[in-house]
Order: structure tokens, then C-alpha cells, then sequence
């Protein structure tokens, strides 16, 4: 029982969730103002890390550096699909209508060419790399430098998309488009502009994740299916498109998660997560912490 009220366990948790957080918001955008199911997201986060491996191990450049450069291939890569495929689909009233179904395969589409085209490239052998490995001693915890470095990072980067989007005229438009898209249009909106930012913005936000990510764990080609089953299950738990309610789903899986893990054993963290993602959609399709959405 003393292990399981300990501070390291609960600096554990905090770390899962403020990740969560970053590569759910991501997904969140993305659904919330194209209402595409993007399940290549995790694939974005591989980039991010394969970004952040490459930049230490050929240039000696630390990850606090390779988050630019990963958002920035990230949101590139969504911009190139928007501009190609998805502004076309979308200004085509009969495609818009089947949009959201369609791209699950679009993106599956997707998924498979990046990851398939990642292991051709890189090979599929587990990779990884050290930084700020040196570990640092608190009251109730203890944890590596990197640990740190990727709570602060996160909690940035989420208090500001959360300020940005309750406070900033521009985030105000992408809040008014997710909760009411013909009624944000008919006051001036600009629909296209806000929907190309969101995407460029949610690829950008999978890839920071994917730059803290690498630093504590081993990367490789197929290891984003996971984070993108992990950034589904948030934005069911807090509501599809709702991003301040997936926030505080992102760090009730993290506990979840982590917890379920040290009671349950870590071989039972798979079946606790789809037993919560089941039971959200049984009980609560519109999600736990969320309002059912408006058509």
C-alpha cells in the first residue's frame, strides 16, 4: 500500500497525462474541425521521435531543439494533405458527407505508407539515445532529467493551446467551428483557414509528443499504434472534439494507467485501457466529461 500512495507513482502518472494531453489535443483539433479520424496520429508522434534520434545521433542536437523541426516536417505534412486532398473532399458537398467514414481509410492508407516507408528506410530494430539521464532527488520522488524536462515542455505547450483557444480571437473561431460549424460560417469564420491551421496544428502537436517521447524510451518504426489507441480513447472519455473536457481525460488515463498497472500488473495495462475505451462507448458514447455534440 506504501508503494501505491508513493510521490513516484504520482509523478508517473502527472508525466503519462500531460503526454496524453499533447498528442490528444492534436487528435481532438483534427476531429473537431474536419471531422477526420485520423488513426495514422501515432504515426506522426514516430516522426517526431525519429526527428529527435536523428538530430542527437548525426548533429549532436538536443531534443529542446528538435521540437521545431518536428513540428515543423509535421505540420508540413498536414498542410500537403490538406492543400492535395482534403480541401478538394471537403468543399465537394456529396465527399463532405462521407468524409469522416472515408478517413479512416484514408488514413489507414496513410499509416501504412509511413510506417512501412520508415522501416525500409531506418530498418525496424528498436533505437534510442541518452540525454539528461542523470537523476534528481526530491522529497517524495525521484526522477531523471529528461522526465522533468518532458513535464515542463508538455504543461507548456498545453496551458498555451488551452489560453490560445479560450482567450486568443483566433482560437475563439476554432472553438466556435468545433462546437457549431454552420453557425461559425454564417458569422464570418473563415472555415477554410481555421481547418488548415487545426490540421497543420494537430500533425505539429503529435510530433512535439513523439521529441519528448524519445527521450525515455526506445523508438522505432511501428511504435505509434499505441499512442494513437491511447489519444482515442481521451477524446471518447472527455468527448469527441471537446478539447478542454480531453485534458482532463488525457490525466485520468494516466492514472488510470499508470495505477491499474502497479495493482494489476503491467502485463494487464492493454486490457485495462480497451476495457475503459469499451465501457465509454457502451455507457457514455458522447464521453464521460463531455456534452453530446450538436449535429
Amino acid at each position: 500500500m506504501s508503494d501505491i500512495l508513493s510521490g513516484q507513482l504520482l509523478f508517473a502518472a502527472i508525466l503519462a497525462g500531460a503526454l496524453y494531453v499533447l498528442i490528444s489535443l492534436g487528435l481532438n483539433l483534427v476531429y473537431g474541425t474536419l471531422r477526420l479520424l485520423n488513426i495514422a496520429h501515432g504515426d506522426l508522434v514516430m516522426i517526431g521521435a525519429y526527428v529527435a534520434y536523428w538530430a542527437m545521433t548525426l548533429a549532436d542536437v538536443p531534443p529542446i531543439l528538435s521540437l521545431v523541426l518536428a513540428a515543423v516536417l509535421c505540420a508540413a505534412l498536414g498542410w500537403l494533405l490538406y492543400v492535395t486532398l482534403f480541401r478538394r473532399l471537403l468543399a465537394n458537398p456529396q465527399l463532405a458527407k462521407r468524409l469522416e467514414s472515408n478517413s479512416l481509410l484514408i488514413f489507414f492508407g496513410l499509416s501504412v505508407i509511413i510506417q512501412n516507408g520508415m522501416a525500409l528506410a531506418f530498418t525496424a530494430s528498436p533505437r534510442g539515445y541518452q540525454y539528461l539521464t542523470e537523476v534528481h532527488q526530491f522529497a517524495a520522488f525521484s526522477a531523471t532529467g529528461n522526465k522533468l524536462l518532458s513535464l515542463g515542455i508538455a504543461a507548456t505547450i498545453s496551458l498555451f493551446v488551452t489560453l490560445f483557444l479560450r482567450f486568443n480571437l483566433f482560437g475563439l473561431s476554432i472553438r466556435a467551428l468545433i462546437d457549431h460549424p454552420q453557425a461559425a460560417a454564417v458569422v464570418g469564420v473563415d472555415v477554410d483557414r481555421v481547418r488548415l491551421v487545426s490540421l497543420c496544428a494537430g500533425f505539429a502537436c503529435a510530433g512535439l509528443a513523439g521529441v519528448l517521447i524519445s527521450q525515455t524510451q526506445q523508438i522505432s518504426p511501428f511504435m505509434g499504434f499505441p499512442f494513437t489507441i491511447s489519444a482515442f480513447i481521451v477524446i471518447i472519455l472527455g468527448g469527441l472534439g471537446n478539447v478542454m473536457a480531453g485534458i482532463a481525460a488525457s490525466f485520468l488515463l494516466g492514472f488510470v494507467e499508470i495505477y491499474g498497472a502497479a495493482l494489476a500488473g503491467a502485463n494487464l495495462r492493454s486490457v485495462l485501457l480497451y476495457g475503459i475505451f469499451v465501457m465509454a462507448l457502451l455507457l457514455r458514447p458522447q464521453g464521460l466529461l463531455g456534452k453530446a455534440r450538436t449535429p
